[in-house]
């Protein structure tokens, strides 16, 4: 009977867990570890290892959790004050490195980020730069990532560069998802059901539960696609 007391246990610690983990990601904002500084990747580490403690602990499960939050809610008090102090902004999260720069390598700032000269060149053949001639300047950023600018000769064509005036693009409004129609969506895009179904029947579409996704633009163009529910048979990329 007390097996069964523990697992009921474990898995309300872990639901709660779960729900306190949920709710301090919404407080600390949708970043993905590629956007995290130094200190909140590790931060997010160490909320995590605190959160599977507390699933586990059945005696003093109260100790992890006010760790957990604890935790949480500095990196979110941190968050605030980097927003709106410069210098603490600079000293948690770091200042972006010009790593190289009009023909230039900067060794010291090189070191000053942990990096070699053939890391540093194997960044830039991952984002396309085979030769540095080709590079105006590189610029490690404050989440790890290098920005690249390359020449102006190097960079692609512009219709600002032809001197062309294209029509202004705008997003795609979901229309449909999953054989519903989205009536807010509908709304918005200044249509109706009555456009909607002439839309579906001008490309063989009888009924909207045939739908997987449709979406249309500012513009008026309508794309449709249907459910395709037989598995795909060739795989191209084997």
């Amino acid at each position: 009977m007390d097996i069964f007391t523990d697992i009921l246990r474990i898995i309300l610690t872990s639901l709660v867990s779960i729900a306190v983990l949920f709710c301090l990601c919404k407080l600390i904002g949708q970043r993905q570890i590629s956007q995290m500084s130094m200190f909140d990747y590790i931060n997010s580490i160490t909320v995590g290892s605190i959160a599977a403690e507390f699933a586990t602990e059945l005696e003093n499960w109260w100790e992890p959790l006010t760790a957990t939050i604890v935790y949480g809610l500095v990196t979110v008090l941190i968050n605030v004050i980097t927003c709106k102090s410069i210098p603490l902004r600079k000293f948690f999260s770091g200042k972006p490195l010009v790593l190289f720069e009009e023909g230039k390598i900067y060794k010291a700032n090189l070191m000053k980020a942990k990096m070699d000269v053939n890391e540093f060149l194997t960044q830039c053949r991952v984002a396309g730069y085979f030769d540095l001639s080709q590079l105006e300047a590189a610029v490690l950023e404050t989440n790890g990532q290098i920005s690249f600018m390359p020449l102006a000769a190097e960079r692609p064509v512009t219709p600002q560069d032809l001197q062309l005036e294209p029509a202004p693009e705008t997003l795609a409004i979901n229309l449909i998802l999953d054989g519903q129609v989205l009536e807010q969506n509908l709304k918005y895009s200044g249509r109706d059901m009555q456009w909607l179904e002439k839309q579906l029947h001008s490309q063989d579409i009888g009924q909207i539960s045939d739908v997987f996704l449709a979406t249309c633009d500012k513009q008026g163009n309508f794309t449709a696609y249907r459910k395709l529910d037989t598995p795909v048979q060739h795989e191209i990329f084997e």
